[in-house]
């Protein structure tokens, strides 16, 4: 088994989810969350930070830890157990820019009901569910903006 590990964000700017829509030669094909592989020697934080630029074009700030996922998949050298951690952070603006290279098509930012129908994954649901909450408790407590 091959074990690897990711981080992701969950950016909200102006009570809106950004989403990204991958389209990779008509085989995956849906609405997920910005993340991506932690490179030898990065830290977590810095991972979910440069993965959110690099494929969503945002210059995002972690607010807070959200979670950590797992999941498997098979690939045809073997099966990979992949652990993501997830961050909550925030955008300044609605700007956001696919990145083509990794077949991403579309990008935006979307009311939390729209975003928790749109993505393709349950893990990815569960995360948007527990960041958003985290989210809606801050703005409350007036330590969101």
């Amino acid at each position: 088994m091959i074990e690897a590990v990711s981080c992701g964000g969950l950016v909200i700017f102006r009570s809106k989810i950004l989403l990204l829509y991958k389209n990779y030669n008509n085989r995956y094909e849906g609405w997920v969350l910005p993340k991506g592989t932690v490179e030898e020697g990065e830290i977590h934080e810095a991972t979910a930070l440069r993965e959110v630029k690099e494929e969503a074009g945002v210059d995002a700030t972690i607010v807070d830890y959200i979670d950590k996922t797992m999941y498997s998949f098979v690939v045809p050298e073997d099966t990979v157990s992949k652990e993501v951690h997830w961050y909550l952070m925030r955008s300044s603006s609605y700007d956001s820019k696919p990145q083509s290279e990794e077949f991403f098509r579309d990008s935006g930012y979307y009311k939390y009901h729209e975003a928790y129908h749109l993505l393709k994954f349950d893990n990815e649901r569960y995360i948007l569910e527990r960041g958003y909450s985290m989210y809606k408790r801050m703005k409350r407590e007036h330590k969101w903006d």
